[in-house]
């Protein structure tokens, strides 16, 4: 079965007053964790090695270790000067010894079977979006295989913060990450950005999902407004 890694270093500064004294990924909605929904979808698919790569506020994910006693930690010591590629390089080992989940902490998952229902092939989950979003997303090819990721797409599937990576393309990356750090201009860069400049060399496509499987959070209001759509249900 799997692996998972999940990204979990960030300062969340958009999410302040919250993130001031909890780290993003421990913000709850409606009372739970948005960081135990993903953990609780992994598990309901059978990932038994999940690895949570912390930075900010670190020492404070280790509450989860009661409940989630299978849990292991990593510590990303790079997390205040370099972006998001940091987590995964941290994490190349394990990245590169088994087919990996790659996800957001960040994320409140409402499909309890997102993870159950993964591809048998190296995939970005998304989400279609038509006309021109000025976020991550994916350009394809006649057979589906991703030719780009990065901000800035039209009609095209929109990046939702989960990735399942088959072995083979997830030591790919994990190689490009590594080849990568260290070399000018790597603090500003996103893993996402190393995978954009590899993508000739992997198959990736992308997995959809339904619209409501699960959402985003970068805001205090966008998640006071799930919040609500949560409590109408």
């Amino acid at each position: 079965m799997a692996k998972a890694i999940l990204m979990a270093s960030g300062m969340g500064t958009r999410m302040r007053p919250l993130t001031e004294t909890t780290p993003k990924p421990l913000i709850p909605v409606l009372g739970k964790p948005m960081i135990k929904t993903v953990i609780d979808g992994l598990i309901r698919a059978g990932v038994k090695d999940i690895y949570i790569v912390v930075g900010y506020l670190g020492d404070k994910f280790d509450t989860l270790l009661k409940e989630y006693p299978d849990l292991r930690i990593l510590k990303n010591p790079y997390y205040e000067t370099v972006n998001n590629i940091s987590s995964i390089y941290v994490a190349r080992d394990i990245l590169r010894s088994d087919d990996c989940f790659v996800c957001e902490a960040d994320l409140y998952v409402m499909d309890d079977d997102l993870f159950a229902d993964h591809p048998d092939y190296s995939a970005y989950y998304g989400i279609h979006r038509d006309g021109f979003v000025n976020d991550w997303g994916f350009e394809t090819d006649d057979d589906g295989i991703i030719t780009r990721v990065g901000k800035g797409v039209t009609d095209c599937p929109n990046m939702v913060g989960v990735s399942y990576l088959k072995k083979n393309e997830a030591a790919m990356i994990a190689d490009a990450v590594e080849d990568r750090y260290g070399k000018l201009g790597y603090e500003n860069l996103f893993w996402d950005d190393v995978v954009d400049s590899i993508t000739d060399d992997l198959k990736l496509k992308v997995w959809p999902i339904k619209e409501g499987a699960i959402a985003e959070l970068d805001t205090v209001d966008e998640l006071h407004e799930l919040e609500r759509k949560l409590g109408e249900r």
